[in-house]
């Protein structure tokens, strides 16, 4: 028997999860289909910082202020979560301290350092800041609003006050085909057939079998992250340490979360044993103390990525009502809130700022252009 549906939200990690929250926020009729358990894939992965100021560089100056309007959009979306459900997304403040260990990376961090919350720290204070860090530094630079979540409880915040304000949540429900019907979208699930207004696609790399479908390529693949835990015996730690895309995460119940690699187009989510080892040593080059503290677990993730490294945000030109919202590579926890308040913008016929939509334009990898920003 078919079902119908305002909206159906394909994906059920973070980005999914903040586009039900807020399309159901607004109002619509949502119905988010996961294969597995929500939150369960990348999103369970992550460390989760939410690093807006860190990765300035990736971002480039025209997309700094889509970072910086996802940090300030986990700042209320906190708040009407736990109002909403009583979750608390452990958005644990004390910022990001990026390392600083030549010359060279001092004038490479030194366009940040103007930005507002930024602060230059020299070795001792940045010792003081954290003790027992690495005596090998430069400095660092402090950046206060570079804070993070725990990624699962954050997507479970999303999803669940998503479900309090009316949306239907569908987990262990796979979705084997998108079909573009004369004006409505044909979802078929492994529980059944839904008929939908709009489509949403945000199933992170395995948007690709759909999209592949729906005749718009395989435009993402895997980059592949290796991360361990282990428990802080030896000091306290407010702020995460930070260094050429590795980082330390201290979390609310004693953990150091420690990663990442990055290995192109590996699909395994199994943590090799070179993988852990060099994560392992960028850890101690950053604080060396963390050699004599248990380990817990070791663990890898997919983060999706395109070609020139942006996701793919919005509605394609020649499928009206599909959206796609997937790519968005190790910033998806960063990213969540203002994609989905994007997607929510844009089918609600919203004004959103032309350089995110043209950075962002979904068809823009399927005609050979790539979009540096």
């Amino acid at each position: 028997m078919k079902q119908f549906s305002e909206v159906a939200v394909v994906g059920g990690g973070i980005i999914g999860s903040a586009i039900a929250y807020y399309l159901a926020k607004a109002g619509h009729q949502v119905d988010l289909f996961e294969a597995g358990q929500v939150g369960s894939g990348s999103t369970q992965a992550a460390a989760g910082m939410l690093g807006a100021h860190s990765e300035y560089k990736a971002f480039g100056a025209s997309l700094h202020s889509f970072a910086r309007t996802s940090q300030k959009l986990y700042e209320e979306a906190e708040t009407d979560i736990r109002r909403l459900v009583g979750i608390d997304i452990e958005r644990r403040t004390g910022g990001l301290l990026q390392l600083v260990f030549t010359a060279e990376e001092k004038a490479r961090v030194s366009e940040i350092c103007s930005l507002e919350g930024v602060t230059w720290l020299d070795q001792t204070s940045a010792e003081k800041e954290v003790p027992g860090l690495t005596k090998s530094i430069l400095g660092a630079v402090h950046i206060a609003d570079d804070v993070h979540v725990t990624p699962a409880i954050a997507c479970r915040g999303f999803h669940s006050a998503a479900q309090m304000l009316g949306a239907r949540i569908h987990a262990f429900t796979r979705v084997d085909d998108v079909v573009n019907e004369a004006g409505w979208y044909r979802i078929q699930t492994s529980k059944g057939e839904w008929q939908a207004d709009y489509a949403v696609i945000a199933g992170g790399v395995w948007s690709n079998v759909l999209l592949e479908r729906l005749g718009l390529g395989t435009p993402f693949y895997p980059v592949k992250g290796e991360c361990i835990a282990v428990t802080n015996t030896q000091m306290p730690l407010s702020c995460s340490l930070f260094h050429d895309q590795h980082y330390i995460v201290p979390r609310n119940n004693n953990e150091l979360i420690i990663g990442a690699t990055k290995v192109r187009d590996d699909w395994s989510t199994e943590p090799t044993f070179g993988g852990i080892q060099t994560v392992m040593e960028k850890a101690r080059q950053m604080l060396p103390e963390i050699e004599k503290m248990p380990l817990l677990r070791s663990w890898a993730g997919l983060r999706p990525q395109t070609i020139d490294g942006k996701p793919l945000i919005g509605e394609h030109p020649e499928k009206k009502g599909l959206f796609i919202a997937a790519g968005h590579q190790r910033n998806g926890i960063l990213l969540a809130p203002v994609t989905g308040k994007m997607i929510c913008d844009l089918i609600d016929g919203n004004a959103v700022p032309e350089v995110w939509t043209k950075a962002f334009r979904v068809n823009r990898l399927n005609i050979g252009e790539e979009v540096w920003i």
